[in-house]
């Protein structure tokens, strides 16, 4: 090419880039610099700008609540988690050289076996304690029913705050679910009260049949949520609640919190297989706001409980005393159980022990 006709086109081209670069529509203002994360690398054009498409992103990806998962054990964080345990047990150790009249260790060893299945498949606590209170430790029903909700609410505290702090919690969700399940809960428990202070022994029966139809039913939802799966395109962000599924979020709780506060059974099974059916949410916030709304509701319930004399204390400290490390135990071993395999198993015995206190009543 000529040098004069290669001059002449530099000096268009750079004409041209001047001319761009004073567009006022396509300069970067201070705010959007400011936005960008990433810096652009050494030598790149000021005219490659991020595309719109990606600033739509990066908004939309704000109203994502982060999700932070627990970070991969380390050896130090197994040494501290070992020491934790340890720790534990001396405490365990202690409070039975100073209240072992008190205590049941029989109990603490059911605590460590049924906290370590919950640990391990993530369901099933409340369901497969109050059979075991009822025939292995001849618990009244009234008292195997405060005594396991009392025992449940602890152990959910700890698993909503590590649901919260990992952002897997759809807490107005949760609190809608919660204005329906808590008064009904508190009705079932007056009504069990009611029918106990003024018919007896007839209460005995009635829960017998209650429990046991409650059992058999979380058991058959129990293979249900083992065949089903949450739909992929499901969401993480919190689901906008309209009028119409806030008043049928409040009916899920009301029905959902009778049964838990007749029988005690399905705060986590129950509620969670309604949660996938019919909230487009993704299973890490399905089972977050689950046990999140269980902990309000099982908190409230069990005080309520306590005030009427369902509930004894020594029997719930001897059962968290064992819970307690065995769901740390089991939720470190999820990862390598056949947890499909195990639900299924939890589902048969659930059914069975159903089956088995409507022969009882």
């Amino acid at each position: 090419m000529h040098p004069h006709t290669h001059a002449h086109s530099s000096a268009v081209l750079a004409a041209g880039a001047d001319a761009m670069d004073d567009r006022p529509e396509e300069r970067m203002t201070e705010s959007e610099s400011n936005a960008l994360v990433v810096d652009p690398p050494p030598g790149a054009s000021a005219l490659e700008e991020p595309a719109p498409a990606a600033h739509e992103a990066d908004a939309e990806e704000e109203l994502i609540p982060p999700f932070r998962p627990s970070p991969e054990p380390t050896g130090a964080w197994k040494m501290r988690w070992a020491l934790g345990i340890g720790g534990w047990a001396l405490v365990v150790a202690a409070a039975y050289a100073g209240f072992g009249v008190n205590l049941n260790p029989y109990l603490s060893l059911t605590g460590l076996l049924v906290g370590f299945l919950v640990g391990l498949t993530g369901m099933g606590g409340g369901a497969l304690m109050t059979p075991i209170l009822i025939f292995a430790f001849g618990f009244q029903p009234t008292m195997a029913i405060g005594t396991d909700v009392a025992y449940a609410a602890v152990t959910k505290m700890f698993g909503s705050w590590k649901h919260w702090r990992q952002g897997s919690v759809d807490v107005p969700l949760a609190l809608w679910l919660a204005l329906g399940s808590v008064p009904a809960a508190l009705a079932g428990v007056a009504a069990v009260t009611y029918i106990k202070n003024n018919y007896g022994d007839l209460i005995n029966n009635i829960l017998y049949r209650a429990i046991g139809s409650a059992l058999m039913m979380v058991g058959v939802l129990l293979i249900v949520k083992v065949v089903m799966h949450v739909d992929q395109r499901h969401r993480r962000e919190n689901i906008k609640l309209t009028t119409r599924r806030k008043l049928a979020t409040v009916g899920l709780g009301i029905g959902c919190g009778f049964v838990i506060g007749l029988t005690s059974v399905g705060s986590g099974t129950l509620l969670a297989v309604f949660l996938i059916l019919f909230y487009p949410l993704t299973t890490d916030r399905i089972v977050g706001t689950d046990v999140f709304h269980a902990m309000i509701l099982l908190t409230i319930t069990g005080l309520a409980q306590i005030g009427v004399g369902n509930v004894d204390l020594w029997m719930v400290a001897a059962l968290l005393m064992g819970s307690i490390p065995g769901v740390l135990i089991g939720s470190q071993l999820t990862v390598h159980a056949p947890t499909r395999v195990l639900r299924s198993i939890l589902a048969v015995v659930l059914f069975l022990s159903g089956l088995a206190l409507l022969f009882k009543a």
